[in-house]
């Protein structure tokens, strides 16, 4: 039985602004499919394909989460009680607006995200604004392992969702201020399994301090719980 995604929120001011945004992202979709139509080959393979930017082409891309695996992320951002959350590649904050939507229900917290693109970093602030939730996130401007690299405190989840080439690292950057029980989640790593292979390795290699798993949200989804084990 379908279900609808936004029953597990409570403000409808911020239903609104969630519904209109996902539709916008809905309408990039048919384009975003006919930019990677060359790259289809090397994706039904399983072979890795690379992400460029030169031309600026995620510059207006939505590139979001799908409702119900938002929906998922704002429930467990309740389910551990998370006051403290980061994540990597806010661009016009759908995400963003899920999680602090979490955090306000809860009644305390901040989500600290991070954009490369400058004019997506306003528009974000524009729509948690629009929403009601500024108190509840920041919007980090540039370079993500720059503007996460003075992180406060100890982190709770960490949505772990720019480009695949710098899941890897920005995990390794993050990792040292969870907290044991603090979750990450990484969206893509079943489209692209290529790109995501050694990530999805190390978090499941007896190392990491990560028990990990995918979930079947679009096509894939690394569930990871930060154990009591130090990863230094």
């Amino acid at each position: 039985m379908p279900t609808d995604a936004f029953s597990v929120l409570d403000d409808h001011r911020v239903t609104s602004v969630l519904r209109r945004l996902h539709d916008e992202a809905d309408r990039q979709m048919p384009g975003l499919l006919w930019h990677y139509l060359p790259s289809l080959p090397k994706i039904l393979l399983g072979a890795e394909i690379k992400f460029r930017d030169a031309d600026g082409y995620y510059a207006d891309k939505y590139l979001a989460l799908e409702r119900e695996q938002a929906a998922f992320c704002y429930a467990t951002a309740i389910a551990v009680r998370a006051r403290h959350i980061v994540e990597f590649g806010s661009s016009f904050g759908i995400s963003t607006i899920w999680l602090a939507a979490a955090l306000k229900a809860q009644g305390r917290g901040k989500v600290i995200g991070t954009e490369l693109v400058p004019e997506k970093a306003r528009r974000a602030e524009a729509n948690l604004e629009e929403a009601g939730l500024a108190d509840f996130a920041e919007i980090r401007v540039g370079d993500a392992r720059e503007t996460l690299s003075n992180l406060a405190g100890e982190v709770d989840l960490f949505l772990n969702d720019g480009f695949p080439m710098l899941a890897l690292d920005m995990l390794q950057r993050v990792a040292p201020r969870m907290r044991p029980g603090a979750v990450v989640l990484t969206d893509n790593v079943g489209t692209f399994r290529a790109n995501y292979r050694d990530y999805v390795a190390y978090l499941r290699g007896p190392e990491s301090g990560f028990t990990s798993v995918t979930l079947p949200f679009k096509s894939g989804t690394e569930f990871s719980v930060r154990s009591a084990r130090s990863m230094d």
